[in-house]
């Protein structure tokens, strides 16, 4: 059993009430870890100490070129403990080792990437039109910054919100989910062996309904920035706005993947099951809405009920697993509910529906066979409402401005693909999609350097690349008079 400590101001601690819970493994239904159970208290300690941090001490004296070599050590660390971080988390979440090793080996690009961006950040002069006045503009930190993650990918998403922050020369206090706190605690470490100041990265753990409010309501919190439900961000939205704090909200999706009659079909299966099984379809950009062209869709819906059929379910630490468990209890009642209402509003189910069962899969996890419904109604909430499980709703269509039309048709705007070899539907299509990233002829494909967020109600703010270092950063204007004499005081000027 690992035993955990939360970290505030360069030191491990306990929560104050001293109270812990347990971290399950959700191949074997089992506890591993006990992680600290924070309240309001340890908060405010976290708080307090990223705000010192900001105002005094080294951190602030430290020019924007040496806060670079402190991301660019980050992240020579991450790749060094690479693959014990992804061990870390496929025992927290479940996740595929395949899956996890190369997002661990990916994420250090993040802190490379920022760190050296961090001295690239510049204001501007600007030839403003009152004489006798010289103007120039500085791009400040705001302070205290706020990351909140889900559980599915806890440290990437811990990147795309911490590297721009430290780059801009906020401080931070991390809250990772309390279904897969111990990798962001192993991370920790890794910040302190860096040489960051005591203060600039903190890490408070423990249940939303307990700290979340704490946190997000906090008078020293300048930024927050959350991944996960949609249900959630709006929860979020509406508090920070009470106090005017600046969000970033990377929230649901109901992606539409969508195959025309000219795509290539066996990338094309090959895509689709990327986009919904890879991951036990607990990601955000899950293309869980598969649109195919009426005239092949029978024998497309078909080559890939046989590919998934074909999936080799089991313990997700081994490099032959193909799909693993869902990662939490209620996660995956939930996607057990959602299979009964597909059921109950009339899609037919042509793959999987249910629990898995079988040797391979270990006793006291939570499986779900890679499901797949067809005769699936745009109209049906299997359709319109985001499950975060290997559950595919297939609808065909009989043109491209059906399938836009389709596939525009939901409250949520994260992503979206298409397959087609017509250049000219690639440049249509693509301009007319509301999804904030649109994949052509591939699926989930992810960089440091490419903006992501979405449209309507997937969020607020992108993260990733050149855009999301503005997300950290406000904009002070600043006017010096040369004049020798200053004219009528009582006339703005």
């Amino acid at each position: 059993m690992q035993f955990y400590k939360m970290f505030i101001g360069g030191e491990w601690v306990e929560a104050v009430g001293g109270e812990r819970f347990e971290s399950l493994n959700p191949f074997t239904g089992k506890a591993w870890a006990t992680i600290p159970r924070g309240k309001p208290e340890d908060v405010d300690r976290a708080v307090e100490a990223a705000k010192a941090a900001f105002r005094t001490g080294p951190w602030p004296k430290l020019t924007a070129t040496e806060r670079g070599h402190l991301l660019r050590r980050l992240g020579d660390l991450v790749a060094e403990h690479a693959e014990q971080l992804a061990r870390t988390e496929v025992t927290d979440n479940g996740k595929l080792i395949n899956e996890m090793a190369f997002q661990l080996k990916y994420i250090p690009q993040w802190y490379y990437y920022f760190g050296g961006l961090a001295d690239k950040v510049q204001g501007a002069v600007i030839p403003i039109d009152k004489p006798q006045t010289f103007n120039f503009t500085r791009q400040e930190a705001l302070g205290v910054c706020v990351g909140i993650t889900a559980w599915n990918s806890p440290l990437l998403l811990l990147a795309y919100k911490l590297a721009p922050a430290l780059a801009a020369g906020n401080t931070f206090v991390a809250k990772p989910s309390e279904f897969t706190s111990a990798s962001t605690l192993e991370f920790a470490k890794l910040v302190d062996k860096a040489g960051f100041p005591p203060g600039v990265f903190n890490v408070v753990t423990g249940f939303g309904g307990e700290i979340g409010d704490a946190l997000i309501s906090h008078a020293d919190v300048a930024k927050i920035a959350f991944t996960g439900s949609e249900a959630t961000g709006r929860r979020i939205g509406e508090l920070a706005a009470r106090s005017f704090k600046k969000v970033t909200l990377e929230l649901g999706g109901k992606s539409p993947h969508i195959v025309f009659d000219d795509a290539e079909i066996d990338n094309a299966v090959k895509g689709v099951i990327s986009g919904i099984f890879a991951a036990t379809g607990q990601t955000c950009i899950a293309g869980s809405r598969l649109l195919v062209h009426r005239s092949i869709h029978d024998q497309f819906v078909e080559r890939v009920v046989a590919f998934a059929g074909q999936a080799k379910k089991g313990d997700p630490l081994l490099a032959s697993t193909q799909v693993g468990p869902v990662t939490t209890p209620p996660q995956y009642r939930k996607i057990l509910d959602y299979i009964d209402v597909a059921k109950g509003e009339g899609a037919t189910c042509v793959l999987g529906g249910g629990p898995a069962t079988g040797p391979d899969i270990g006793e006291g996890g939570c499986f779900v066979e890679p499901t797949i419904f067809t005769g699936v109604q745009n109209r049906m909430r299997i359709a319109q409402e985001e499950v975060f499980g290997p559950v595919l709703a297939c609808i065909p269509f009989d043109d491209d401005e059906e399938a836009i039309a389709i596939a525009n048709d939901t409250t949520f705007g994260l992503a979206a693909g298409f397959w087609t070899q017509d250049i000219r539907r690639v440049l249509r299509v693509s301009e007319r999609l509301q999804a904030g990233t649109v994949w052509v002829n591939t699926y989930r494909v992810i960089s440091y350097l490419s903006p992501l967020g979405g449209y309507k109600h997937s969020g607020i703010g992108r993260e990733n690349g050149l855009d999301s270092i503005q997300n950290y950063l406000q904009t002070k204007s600043i006017m010096i008079g040369t004049a020798e004499d200053v004219v009528d005081p009582f006339v703005m000027r």
